[in-house]
Parts: C-alpha cells; sequence; structure tokens
C-alpha cells in the first residue's frame, strides 16, 4: 500500500524519434491575430468575420511558455497551505506544498529506476492518488505519460503498449472484477519469474518495467519504494538537473482515440497544449476570481481522458484550486456525497453521469448549497437536462463544452453568464487563442453562417500529432495546421457553435467514444459471423447504445447473448453490444455501399426506440 496517509493533516470532511511527427506543430504560431484592447475582451470578441463561418478567440490573456513541474513550483509557493487534492475512496488529503513534496519525490524515483526523458510510461487503472501522482511525476520527469483505459483487455492492452514502445506500466493488481496483473500475464507469461524491473517480454521488447500500486507481486516493483528511492538528496538533484532540459514544446502525453479503421491512434499533447488549456478553461469557468466561496472540483469523471486528466487535475495545478476524486470510477451517489462533504462547488461530468447524479433515490437529502457551477462535456448535451442541472443541481452557472482529445480537449465552451438558452442549444464560444472555421466537407471551403459543415480547428491546442503515425496524422492536419474534427457543426452570428452530427459513424455512449470498425472488425472473429454492421441507437440514459447488426453464415444459428458472452473479457465492458439484431441484408446504395443511417433508423424502429 502506497502510504500517503501519514500526510492527511487536514480535517477529514511522443514521439519515438520526433521525426516521426511530420511538422513541429508545437512551434506553430497564431498568424494576423491582432492583440484585443481590454474593452474589446468581451463576448462580443468573438463574433464571426464577413458572414462566414470562421471565428478566433480574444488574445488578451497570454499563452503560457511553462512545464507542468514549473507550474505545479509557482503554485505550491503561492498556496502552500490550500487543499490540493482529496480521495475520498482512499481517505487521502493533501495540501499543495505536500503534493509537490511527493511528485518531486516520485518524478526522482521513476529516474532512479533507469527512466529517462522521452520514455513512455502507461498508466492503467481506476482514478487513484497514484494516477494523479504519476500524471504530475512523469511530466515533470520528462516522462511520457500513456493514458490507458482501466477496461481494457488483453488483445486491447496489447497493442496500446506496443504502438507507443511502453518501457514501463503502472498498475493495482485488481478493481472489481478486472484483473490487471492476470490480464498482463497473458501478454508477458514471463512477468512471474522476471527480475523486478529487467522484464524480457517477446511480445512487448520495450516493456521492462511494471509498478504495482498497492500490492507486491511478482517480476513487480512497488510504487511505494519507488517513491521512497527519490527521497534523497542525490535523486533529486538528479531530477532538478533533468529539469533544466525540458521544453514546454515537450510531449507529456499520449490519449489513445479510436480510428474508423479500427486501429486506434495515440494523440500526442505537449505541456504546452496541456498548460494553455487548463488555464484557459479555469478563467472561462471564473475560477481565477476570488469568491465568496471558495471554489472546489468534484471529479467523478475518469482521469485516462481529457476531462478529468485537463480540466480535473490540470486546473487544479494552474489555478490553485482544490480537486475531489469521489469515486473509483462514476458512482452518481458518490458523487452527490462528495458534493454534500465536501461543499462541491463546481461537477464535471458526461451528460449520463449528470443524468444519473440527478435521478439518484433521496436526492433531497443532500446538502447541495455551495454547488455553483460545472461542466457537461463528453457528448451532446440534451436541452432539457441543460436546464434541469442548473435547477435541480443548484448549478447556476454551468457551462456547456466541446473538444476532442487531439485539441488538448476544450475548443469551445458557453460562458457562466451566457443566457439558459443558448447554454441549452450550443456549446458555447471559440475558447481565447483559437480559430475555428466550419467548411463545406467536399470543397474544404468555409460556409456561409448557419450552413452545417466539417468544423475545423487551429492554434495553441491542436495536437503534436498521433504517434508514431505521421500518415494518419496527416490526414486530419494540414499544411496550413487546420485540424479537421470530422464532427458536423454550425455557427450562427454570435458566434455560438452547435454539434449536430458526426461526419463519420463514431458512437458515443455514456461519453465513451465508440468507433464501429473496430468493434466490426473483433465481431467478424466469431465463427459463425459471415458479416456485421455496428450502428448507434438513441438511449435516454447513455445517449447512445450499440446495435449489432450480425448476418449469420449460411447453416449457422447463434443467440444474442452467445455473442455477448463472446465479447466478454476479450474487449472493454462499454464496447460490447447492448442489442444484437441478425439481418439478412443490409440497406445500399446503387454502387452497393451500406447506408448506415438508414441501418439505423431501421434498428431504432425494429427495437422499439
Amino acid at each position: 500500500m502506497l502510504r500517503v496517509w501519514r500526510l492527511c493533516t487536514g480535517p477529514r470532511g511522443v514521439l519515438g524519434t520526433r521525426t516521426v511527427l511530420s511538422r513541429g506543430w508545437q512551434e506553430a504560431r497564431f498568424r494576423g491575430v491582432r492583440p484585443l484592447s481590454s474593452r474589446e475582451v468581451d463576448h462580443t470578441a468573438t463574433l464571426p468575420i464577413g458572414g462566414l463561418s470562421y471565428v478566433r478567440g480574444c488574445t488578451e490573456s497570454r499563452l503560457i511558455y511553462k512545464t507542468v513541474g514549473q507550474c505545479l513550483a509557482a503554485t505550491a509557493q503561492r498556496f502552500p497551505n490550500q487543499e490540493a487534492l482529496v480521495v475520498l475512496h482512499e481517505d487521502i488529503r493533501l495540501t499543495f506544498a505536500q503534493l509537490k513534496e511527493e511528485v518531486d519525490k516520485a518524478a526522482s524515483g521513476l529516474l532512479s529506476i533507469g527512466l529517462c526523458k522521452g520514455d513512455r510510461l502507461g498508466m492503467w487503472g481506476p482514478n487513484s492518488y497514484a494516477w494523479v501522482l504519476i500524471q504530475l511525476a512523469t511530466a515533470q520527469a520528462g516522462i511520457i505519460l500513456v493514458s490507458v483505459n482501466p477496461a481494457y483487455q488483453a488483445m486491447e492492452l496489447e497493442y496500446t503498449l506496443r504502438k507507443v514502445g511502453c518501457k514501463a506500466l503502472v498498475f493495482p493488481k485488481q478493481f472489481k472484477t478486472q484483473q490487471f496483473y492476470n490480464i498482463l500475464k497473458q501478454i508477458c507469461p514471463e512477468l512471474e519469474k522476471a527480475q523486478p524491473g529487467a522484464l524480457k517480454c517477446q511480445r512487448l521488447p520495450d516493456l521492462t518495467t511494471l509498478i504495482s500500486v498497492d500490492t507486491p507481486l511478482p517480476g513487480t516493483l512497488l510504487l511505494e519504494d519507488v517513491v521512497a528511492a527519490g527521497n534523497s538528496e542525490q535523486r533529486l538533484a538528479q531530477l532538478r538537473h533533468t529539469e533544466q532540459f525540458l521544453s514546454c514544446y515537450d510531449p507529456i502525453n499520449i490519449q489513445f482515440t479510436s480510428g474508423t479503421t479500427g486501429s486506434p491512434k495515440g494523440a500526442t499533447l505537449s505541456h504546452y497544449n496541456i498548460v494553455n488549456n487548463s488555464n484557459f478553461l479555469g478563467k472561462r469557468l471564473k475560477l481565477n476570481l476570488k469568491t465568496p466561496e471558495k471554489p472546489k472540483i468534484i471529479l467523478p469523471a475518469p482521469l485516462y481522458h481529457c476531462l478529468g486528466s485537463v480540466g480535473g487535475t490540470m486546473v487544479s495545478v494552474l489555478h490553485g484550486v482544490p480537486f475531489v476524486l469521489s469515486s473509483p470510477v462514476f458512482n452518481g451517489k458518490k458523487a452527490l456525497e462528495a458534493i454534500s462533504r465536501e461543499r462541491g462547488t463546481f461537477l464535471y461530468g458526461t451528460p449520463t453521469m449528470f443524468v444519473d447524479i440527478l435521478n439518484q433515490p433521496n436526492f433531497s437529502s443532500y446538502d447541495i448549497s455551495a454547488m455553483r457551477a460545472g461542466v457537461v462535456a463528453g457528448s451532446p448535451a440534451p436541452p432539457d437536462l441543460v436546464k434541469e442541472v442548473i435547477n435541480k443541481l443548484n448549478a447556476k452557472d454551468l457551462v456547456i463544452g466541446y473538444g476532442t482529445t487531439e485539441n488538448s480537449p476544450v475548443t469551445f465552451t458557453s460562458f457562466p453568464d451566457d443566457p439558459l438558452e443558448e447554454r441549452a442549444h450550443s456549446v458555447g464560444k471559440v475558447m481565447p487563442h483559437t480559430e475555428a472555421k466550419i467548411v463545406n466537407m467536399k470543397t474544404g471551403a468555409t460556409v456561409e453562417l448557419n450552413t452545417p459543415g466539417e468544423l475545423c480547428i487551429r492554434g495553441y491546442c491542436v495536437m503534436m500529432g498521433y504517434w508514431n503515425d505521421p500518415q494518419k496524422t496527416e490526414e486530419v492536419i494540414g499544411l496550413d495546421n487546420w485540424y479537421r474534427t470530422g464532427d458536423t457543426a454550425t455557427m450562427d452570428e454570435q458566434g455560438l457553435c452547435r454539434i449536430v452530427g458526426r461526419s463519420k459513424d463514431m458512437i458515443i455512449r455514456g461519453g465513451e467514444n465508440i468507433y464501429p470498425a473496430e468493434l466490426e472488425n473483433f465481431l467478424h472473429t466469431h465463427p459463425q459471423v459471415q458479416e456485421v454492421q455496428v450502428v448507434g441507437v438513441k438511449d435516454n440514459r447513455m445517449g447512445e447504445e450499440i446495435c449489432a447488426c450480425i448476418r449469420l453464415k449460411t447453416g449457422e444459428e447463434a443467440t444474442p447473448e452467445e455473442i455477448k458472452a463472446f465479447c466478454k473479457g476479450k474487449i472493454s465492458h462499454f464496447k460490447i453490444p447492448r442489442y444484437v439484431v441478425f439481418v439478412t441484408d443490409y440497406p445500399l446504395t446503387i454502387s452497393g455501399k451500406i447506408q448506415k443511417f438508414k441501418l439505423q433508423k431501421q434498428m431504432e424502429q425494429h427495437l422499439n426506440l
């Protein structure tokens, strides 16, 4: 067990080689954007130009050219005794000074076991103190954090670790039914007999160091011991030396986002990306302003997603605001308990999370009097839900956010004092130092206002690229540095953006992005399956659910239960289809292409949705 409890003094309550990225995105600068006077910096500063769907964010707030480690050091110096992190399920409570001290030791410890600047380290597990510690320690040591979905099974884990050449992996022994160590042994049977820190895995030759968060396990180091190893003047001096050679343009994080070809891609983000995005998000939320009720963020969202790691950890680090991890994985009851016990003022989550929180039994028995705001992001939020959150959860300053992992992530949010109807029916206005345009998908020309097209983003927030995948990078980032989101949107005269659809077939189930092609490729491995098409069908709670439309091989039989059982333990639980429908054919175009939008409608009618 990582014995951080001793610090709980407060009251309870990228890139392989850099050449794999075909361009120096990290050195791109805004072109042709004049500084705005203080009088101009208001909601009108983001009005579209020339009747076209193009807008640029204000530039009054300067960009920050610091590393995450430098930002944490500055905040710890400014607010040493300010509460920084609360992990309710581990009974951990740290001030910024205490957090800084532990991060220093952890970063030093990682270097002491042979990790170096530029090495990739995977963090695989649910929300925990260890997750936050590793996130900040890797950044301070120049090690690139690879965010690994805790639901990954062996096939998905192996692909991820091999794609980026992970040298180290941090994980707990198990959580609920997820046996992390046993899954890892499926890939690396050599683990049990390996010397800790010297694994030689045939299938993952780059992986040498396994670190267990909570339990001594054969072939692994214990995280507590790694942190302790960094607690010496010599080791800390080595860390300070390493920090001198870090740049804000260095890669800091790789987050995997699935592709329509079924091959997940590693979106690579720099200190510069993440530091500035979290700074601007915090300012949009007015966290930089003094208020009668001290702000405190309640975070039920996962840290392996940008909403948690940037909106939670990094906003806290940049603005000196405490944040609370309410549970290892999302739990609506625990989120409400955290709001009540900790007097939470801000709540982050996907629409599905907010639905569950609002529908908790005995909702009225919880003290939500301190609540004043929150962020709804991750998937489209129905207008009625936005209004209910504002009214029932007392989140008067609720904002709606939009972004993508590739954009660090937030590019649009509403302002806390925007009219209710604007917040309910749009994702707000563009963020500072960010350009956005909506283009005709065929011609690439910027469309007129209120005309649907593909949303494109340019600015500091655009990722460095997909790790070790220049071809995929060039498909989404042009020579002019515009990133193509693949989302269909409109923009009105006030610069308000509305996401009206997706140009690709991605399914968003409760905030989890699921690409049909990846699931189709897997289901094709079932011996009875001839052909499969996966579509998203509407669902009141999750937003969308997965429906697998399967044609069986001639003479073969199967049941929906058999198909679902085939998936268990092989793919993440959230990718297992809720609906399995057996069909004899699919709607086709004249040229023989499957019309998924028609198939989706057919399934919704068939399922009486």
